[in-house]
């Protein structure tokens, strides 16, 4: 049985996250070649415009579609679905308050998983309150009425920069404030600069070692109060639209969890123990409400490795083999660690770059910009992490998370041969400039 009280399946992901994202992202990356690519590849498409309306409803076509056929599937399945706001009444009983005021339900369950996800984080002392028009989260960003002429997008995360990408290329000026010194500050550090470098060429700015320290949003404009991080003078940001993206916080609060005898941490996250069971032995939690990155794939390998050890086998979570993806364009991917944390373990590693300039595929795509880098163990040349910024590298991405999964050296993937001409030759090449070095560069 699911219980869940939006009223349509899939969670934040496909409802307000990843899959309406990536429709505007896939949606207005098109609209950008049209304007801007198409005549060097020789076609003419004059008079190029924007209906935000119809933007915006393949947008919500996409996401309705697959909602609906997650229902499909739990009914070809054979899986209850119960809409409503469960929570706990005690370990072994949930308390449901049904959709549309119809009233309450009690359901007894012998193993129970807590998947309630996450929600967006408000800013700190909730200096600008959400109002989800003028003052949006990543949910309003995707669904705002009209194309703002600019936009301050606070926080220069993942989803920051997506949806700054999306507005960005439907002529909006998008200005990012970003309180550490860089990007996506887990992330690889060559990988980030870079990153930077290529969003500031597509019009992005970026006010980086910035706080925030007030604001509003209105009618009449939005205003943005910043001042270095480290302290000085406050300066003003006028504009219509202010997204805040400082991430995202695990959604427990109104479970009851002390019913079931069990807490949520500072960060409403509740710990589990390496086969994803709780302190109390038939509940169990996984994705967003439990400790790592806050990915729809790390949550669904939980998911099903939390099934498995209910009915006795042995799931299991390679947490070391997890990608990230910003689906920008280009694309950047990550998988392993960082070469800063190799450098802070003390490991000895190697380090091989191919820069798509060099790859016949991206030439000819006219697609060549950014590089796949590859680390690896010096002594065993065993892949270590994978980082890609460039044409699809979403997809390019899980080559190295099949290799690092099963313990591939950079050698056995540079010796497989890869079809010609590929972007994933450039994969290849990278592996081949870890331990010795590359044909084509």
């Amino acid at each position: 049985m699911c219980i869940e009280k939006r009223g349509t399946l899939g969670g934040t992901c496909l409802n307000v996250g990843c899959i309406p994202s990536k429709a505007l992202l896939n949606a207005t990356h098109k609209y950008h070649d049209a304007q801007h690519s198409f005549k060097e590849l020789g076609i003419i498409a004059k008079d190029v415009s924007i209906d935000f309306g119809q933007l915006m409803k393949q947008k919500d076509k996409a996401v309705t579609g697959l909602t609906g056929g997650i229902e499909h599937l739990f009914k070809k399945n054979k899986v209850d679905y119960v809409k409503g706001w469960g929570k706990f009444a005690s370990a072994n009983e949930i308390e449901v308050d049904l959709n549309g005021g119809a009233g309450k339900d009690l359901i007894k369950a012998k193993n129970i998983i807590i998947a309630t996800g996450s929600e967006p984080s408000p800013l700190p002392g909730n200096v600008i309150p959400i109002d989800e028009k003028y003052v949006v989260s990543s949910t309003g960003a995707l669904a705002l009425s009209q194309i703002p002429k600019k936009m301050v997008v606070i926080g220069g995360g993942v989803i920051g920069l997506e949806m700054g990408s999306v507005y960005s290329r439907l002529g909006t000026e998008v200005t990012v404030v970003e309180y550490m010194d860089r990007v996506c500050p887990s992330m690889d550090i060559e990988l980030t600069n870079n990153f930077k470098k290529t969003l500031e060429k597509q019009g992005f700015k970026f006010l980086m070692k910035t706080k925030v320290v007030g604001g509003k949003g209105s009618a009449q404009g939005c205003k943005v109060d910043i001042e270095a991080a480290e302290g000085g003078k406050k300066q003003t940001l006028d504009c219509d639209v202010i997204l805040v993206a400082t991430g995202r916080r695990a959604f427990t609060s109104g479970l009851q969890l002390e019913k079931a005898g069990l807490t949520a941490d500072k960060y409403g996250k509740v710990e589990t123990d390496s086969h994803l069971r709780t302190k109390v032995p038939h509940i169990w939690a996984i994705g967003d409400v439990i400790k790592g990155a806050m990915l729809a794939h790390k949550a669904e390998e939980e998911g099903i490795a939390a099934v498995e050890n209910i009915i006795g086998e042995a799931g299991h979570v390679n947490y070391d083999a997890i990608p990230g993806v910003i689906y920008t364009h280009p694309e950047v991917a990550s998988v392993g660690k960082t070469e800063e944390e190799l450098k802070s373990a003390g490991v000895n590693y190697l380090k091989g770059v191919f820069p798509f300039m060099a790859n016949s595929r991206a030439r000819t795509n006219h697609e060549a910009e950014g590089m796949v880098k590859i680390l690896t163990d010096k002594t065993t040349d065993k892949i270590l992490g994978v980082h890609i910024i460039g044409p699809n590298a979403g997809e390019m991405i899980a080559e190295g998370v099949l290799g690092m999964e099963y313990g591939a050296s950079a050698e056995d993937i540079a010796r497989t041969c890869h079809a010609h001409p590929t972007l994933s030759e450039a994969f290849k090449e990278a592996c081949m400039a870890a331990y010795d070095k590359p044909i084509h560069f």
